[in-house]
């Protein structure tokens, strides 16, 4: 019986002492701190009324009656998936699974974009880098807009870094990235990406936490995107820069690689492209300058403590640290 507790206790030990070398691997886990669910407010929408195919129609399945959508990597081609509506300011989010295993190179990303032309997704789960976005590239190729969420695979096992990025007027070439190691693995089950854009500022939160913030102010003015975008959901093949420089490329003996997407949210200023002026469309019963009102203005006191959170705990790189990159920081570093 002492024989067998012995080797029951060394085995016990083991296993403990794999956890703990998992968990350092990972990086410390911090609980969150408690905030209002903006995703709340706001109506969900089928994957067939609220987007359209943009590319990899193949790598694209609708499933569960039109509540998800899987979107694969493979060696041939990634997917994505672009909205139907182009806004001037909104509410968008997107709740995704992303990739388990090996994904180093892999780009999940969710952004505001101008859309290029699309097919129609089919009611059916045969329709032909997770990346949120949004942007107007197609439609301003030399000083488009664009807003992004995007989650990077790692060369190390279920770990995911999540960068934001924001363009306007084509000030591409200030590069204006935040990074954050997550707080949760997010291969594990769904978690809620969310972009909300309107004239007083941008903000980035995870799981309805606010991880970045900026504020629409005299210095980044002339680099606020104020055009008509598209949201987009992609992945893709980020080699080339995602992986420091391409050290750890895609390994596609682990393809495909899937991220499941469901929870979608899209309120906001519809643009109406019959009418070369501004204007703003219903995107859905509730108010058009709901998400550009007082609620969404500025962040409440338990906001500004989850954004302090994420910042102090998980953010590892701002552009607005970075004096080797920029001999002068960008203005509105100094704001």
């Amino acid at each position: 019986m002492a024989i067998f507790l012995n080797k029951l206790f060394k085995i016990i030990s083991i296993l403990i002492i794999f956890h703990i070398i998992e968990v350092y691997a990972r990086g410390p886990v911090y609980k969150p701190p408690d905030v209002e669910r903006l995703t709340d407010r706001f109506n969900q929408l089928p994957v067939n009324q609220s987007y359209n195919v943009s590319f990899g129609g193949s790598n694209i399945h609708v499933t569960d009656s039109g509540t998800n959508a899987d979107l694969s990597l493979d060696k041939f081609t990634g997917s994505g998936l672009v909205s139907k509506n182009n806004y001037y300011y909104g509410f968008f989010n997107a709740a995704l699974k992303l990739p388990a295993g090996f994904t180093s190179g892999v780009v999940v990303a969710f952004y505001v974009i101008n859309a290029p032309k699309c097919i129609h997704i089919s009611n059916t789960s045969d329709s032909n880098s997770p990346n949120f976005q949004l942007s107007n590239a197609d439609i301003y190729p030399h000083n488009h807009d664009e807003i992004d969420i995007e989650l990077l695979g790692h060369e190390k096992r279920r770990e995911w870094v999540l960068q934001t990025n924001m363009y306007g007027n084509g000030s591409v070439s200030t590069g204006r990235e935040e990074k954050f190691y997550l707080w949760f693995d997010p291969t594990q089950t769904f978690h809620d990406y969310t972009i909300l854009w309107n004239n007083h500022h941008i903000l980035f939160l995870v799981d309805n936490i606010p991880v970045r913030e900026v504020i629409h102010n005299n210095a980044i003015s002339s680099v606020y995107p104020t055009k008509a975008m598209s949201v987009y959901t992609t992945i893709w093949d980020g080699s080339e820069w995602a992986t420091r420089g391409g050290k750890y490329p895609v390994d596609y003996k682990f393809a495909p690689f899937v991220v499941t997407m469901r929870g979608i949210e899209m309120e906001g200023c519809v643009s109406n492209q019959k009418d070369k002026a501004r204007s703003c469309l219903k995107s859905n019963a509730s108010s058009t300058d709901f998400v550009d009102g007082e609620q969404f203005a500025k962040l409440t006191s338990q906001q500004r403590m989850g954004l302090e959170w994420a910042r102090r705990k998980h953010m590892f790189y701002s552009y607005c640290q970075d004096k080797n990159r920029y001999k002068v920081l960008p203005q509105e570093c100094n704001a």
